[in-house]
């Protein structure tokens, strides 16, 4: 593993790392930022998944969330949303929702796609076992994202239920079965049986029974993102939640955006929704449905 970077902020240090990946048969980028109390002991860990188009470095620099992490004792570790290379597929230049960049947090079963878009793998195992044996981190650990992030740290959490103590979602694609974003890219990865798609699908996985075990979620939306119809699924992720989910609390911000200042607003009060939960959490094995 070779390090990219690595700045003092907020007593703690933020790193980033390039390593040879068995998963996604290629080099991947994440970012991490090791709290102060890392000096001293382990300290649990929050995994934040990014959005289309973004990298393991979007969240490091705009979301400030380095502060209060700092002050919590919480660690975080910002994957790459693709792998990258010469090797690896990508769409068209213009196709920006597809490919490079858009892995959608799922394992690829179809040509070009498979042998390198296995971003479900990723950041469900092997990135979790490299940071746990490399970093000052526990097995404590909870995970959240935005847009496309959003959709896979709510899928992820669904489907491994005793793997986090906490998931939170800014502005998710929940429901990416049926929206246009999530239909070119689970056609393209997976794809004609829809059925296929279902196992990637949050608000398919919490109707089917998902929810029971799930830890406690946080969802935030702005009622001004330009997104909000019709790629994010709200409706359908209320309504699932209302009936069959009821540690979820899904919140709609008035004026707020699909931006990273939405983010940058609301970001304090989902780190301490995943302190609280951490704090009450046990190291536990892996477990996937």
């Amino acid at each position: 593993m070779k390090q990219l970077e690595n700045k003092k902020v907020f007593g703690g240090q933020q790193q980033r790392y390039q390593h040879s990946a068995e998963t996604t048969h290629c080099e991947m980028t994440f970012s991490i930022f090791l709290p102060p109390q890392a000096e001293t002991g382990k300290v649990p860990v929050l995994y934040w998944l990014s959005g289309l188009t973004c990298n393991d470095q979007n969240f490091a620099t705009k979301a400030g969330a380095q502060a209060l992490a700092a002050e919590l004792g919480i660690a975080i570790v910002m994957p790459d949303t693709s792998p990258r290379g010469d090797d690896v597929a990508d769409a068209e230049p213009s196709a920006w929702d597809l490919g490079k960049a858009a892995g959608f947090y799922i394992n690829a079963a179809q040509a070009p796609w498979a042998p390198h878009y296995r971003m479900y793998d990723y950041v469900v195992k092997e990135l979790p076992e490299l940071v746990e044996a490399t970093f000052p981190v526990t097995q404590q650990r909870a995970i959240a994202g935005h847009s496309m992030g959003g959709h896979g740290a709510l899928m992820i959490a669904l489907r491994n239920p005793q793997r986090y103590a906490s998931v939170s979602a800014f502005a998710p694609i929940a429901n990416p079965s049926q929206c246009p974003w999530g239909q070119k890219a689970f056609n393209a990865y997976l794809g004609t049986n829809q059925n296929d798609w279902l196992a990637y699908d949050s608000v398919a996985l919490i109707q089917n029974g998902a929810a029971e075990s799930a830890p406690p979620l946080l969802v935030d939306t702005g009622d001004a993102d330009e997104f909000l119809e019709p790629q994010l699924g709200l409706e359908a992720l209320s309504q699932a939640c209302e009936v069959n989910y009821p540690k979820a609390t899904l919140r709609m911000q008035a004026g707020y955006d699909h931006s990273y200042y939405f983010i940058a607003s609301f970001i304090n009060q989902h780190l301490r929704f995943h302190a609280e939960h951490l704090n009450q959490a046990s190291p536990t094995s892996p477990t996937s449905l």
